[in-house]
């Protein structure tokens, strides 16, 4: 039997069937009161061709991959709405940049429904950049090729690095123009449109719950929870408010694990609002994201947040618990009493601490010892290689090679540590600031050498932790500027190569340089903004 392409297959649609919704009379914007979302078909586009595809998600999924152009091509560009799917977009509020913004909901995202993978779960095909909705406020409901492209290659790069996130099945060029001004400064220009087929168990986030809780809508916020728990949470039992309790401790852990894994591969988010948080613990709605280069704790690549930078990379763990604290504002209505909710910090706290430490000591080939020096060894760490400026990335895996070779060569440990740090470093050397760092490196490796498996074992380890390949912006510019040129050799083969971040493929070595000088103060590679 032939795997059957997306638009042959049946939609199942519980979102719609079992929540409270709207069949929106038409797209204007405005108040959407008392309804969990709103009934809503996309916006038509001109000319709606394939640009990119995710062959192996497809696959989990059951569906072919399509021609360029096609009924299926016109089903991801929101042009064909077959008899089964049931489009909507979704209402929640959310605090943007830690301030109340009351309703906000899909702008410019409609989910087409869920479908049935091959392992019989379900997941959810939204297309983001499908045309306005109620919730779009002044905005058009579309996006361009170039956040497109960038939320397409992020979420399949942090799938493949290990990292919990919603995933992307498609890249779909519209035909037609989307006018934006990137850094708000008045610039504003024509950009070619895209639209990215998101999918996930469910796009339902912190910002769904405190959207029925500050409109004191009880039975809608109920339904809601229910929902979740019955179809994403079914371990924890039937709902009840003993079990709202369970369900939010459940959230807790799942968000310390997504930003434990954030923290130890130096990804910033950007923009972790509020309505930003995926109520299942995935990294969702990739805008002015990031990798560190260098490492800087109080680095953020998106321009609307530099005069705070709330949300810069060592801001994330306590942005993410002050946002859990938020959510259990909304979630006492169904406990009774917030005290109850209080212990769910707790976890995240200590979830967040405990992943974070795994993490890192699989990165450094070190075996769990639960001892306070290395606790300190850890920390003294994260203060050296913000002090020596180097870039994240390359100094683990440069230091998957060069620790394991050392335990039985310590005479080779000055040239070894000081290529280590040409390599990795974006100061030049000699310069003090690497004193830090190398007085570190020389605490480690005794620690190293206590370790009672092999060098070649401890290696293997820390290139299984530590990736060659991530996501750096510069690369994702180059792609979107081959790309709009009409060129996707350049996309194509950057994905390929994310999708494998841990290995050497030494045939594309170039895709794991360091930030060329070319690329520090260019727009979108350096600096990015809320702006699609």
């Amino acid at each position: 039997m032939a795997t059957p392409q997306l638009h042959q297959l049946e939609f199942n649609n519980t979102f719609v069937d079992e929540l409270r919704g709207e069949v929106a009379r038409d797209n204007r914007p405005r108040q959407v009161p008392g309804y969990t979302y709103s009934r809503v078909k996309p916006t038509p586009v001109r000319d709606p061709h394939l640009l990119a595809w995710c062959d192996e998600l497809a696959a989990y999924l059951g569906i072919a991959r399509p021609a360029e152009r096609g009924p299926t091509v016109d089903a991801l560009a929101g042009n064909l709405v077959t008899d089964t799917m049931k489009p909507f977009a979704a209402r929640y509020a959310g605090h943007q940049f830690g301030n109340w913004a009351g309703q906000l909901g899909d702008g410019r995202a409609i989910s087409l429904g869920e479908v049935t993978a091959t392992d019989g779960s379900s997941w959810e095909i939204q297309l983001k950049g499908a045309g306005p909705t109620p919730y779009s406020r002044r905005a058009d409901g579309r996006a361009v090729l170039r956040s497109s492209l960038r939320e397409f290659l992020c979420s399949e790069a942090m799938h493949y690095l290990g990292v919990p996130t919603t995933r992307a099945l498609s890249l779909v060029g519209t035909g037609d123009l989307v006018v934006r001004d990137m850094f708000y400064n008045g610039n504003a220009k024509p950009e070619p449109g895209a639209i990215v087929a998101r999918v996930a168990p469910t796009f339902i986030r912190f910002g769904n719950f405190q959207m029925m809780a500050a409109a004191r809508e009880v039975d809608n916020l109920r339904a809601l929870a229910d929902y979740v728990i019955r179809h994403h949470f079914p371990e924890l039992g039937s709902p009840s408010p003993a079990g709202y309790v369970r369900w939010y401790e459940e959230i807790c852990r799942r968000t310390a694990v997504m930003v434990a894994h954030w923290m130890t591969v130096g990804f910033v988010h950007g923009v972790m609002n509020t309505d930003n948080m995926s109520i299942l613990g995935l990294t969702i709605d990739y805008g002015p994201y990031g990798w560190l280069e260098p490492y800087d704790p109080d680095w953020t690549p998106n321009t609307t947040d530099f005069g705070s930078r709330r949300y810069a990379f060592g801001q994330q763990p306590q942005v993410a618990m002050w946002n859990l604290a938020r959510l259990a504002e909304a979630l006492y209505l169904l406990v009774g009493d917030i005290e109850l909710l209080r212990p769910g910090l707790d976890v995240y706290e200590s979830t967040f601490e405990r992943t974070r430490q795994e993490i890192l000591l699989k990165k450094l080939g070190l075996t769990a010892r639960q001892t306070e020096e290395d606790v300190h060894l850890i920390g003294g760490l994260l203060e050296a290689l913000a002090e020596a400026e180097v870039d994240m990335t390359i100094f683990f895996r440069q230091l998957s090679h060069v620790a394991p070779a050392l335990i039985a060569a310590p005479e080779q440990e000055y040239d070894r540590f000081h290529e280590l740090l040409a390599a990795a470093s974006y100061v030049p050397l000699p310069n003090p600031a690497h004193s830090p760092l190398l007085d570190w490196l020389r605490r480690y490796l005794p620690r190293l050498r206590e370790e009672t498996t092999t060098a070649t074992a401890i290696e293997a380890t820390m290139l299984g932790a530590n990736p060659k390949y991530v996501l750096r912006n510069y690369l994702a510019q180059r792609a979107i500027e081959a790309a709009e040129r009409g060129d996707l050799s350049y996309l194509n083969t950057l994905m390929e190569v994310l999708k494998q971040p841990y290995a050497e493929q030494p045939e594309h070595q170039e895709f794991a340089a360091k930030r060329p000088d070319w690329a520090w103060e260019m727009p979108g590679c350096a600096t990015l903004s809320c702006s699609s």
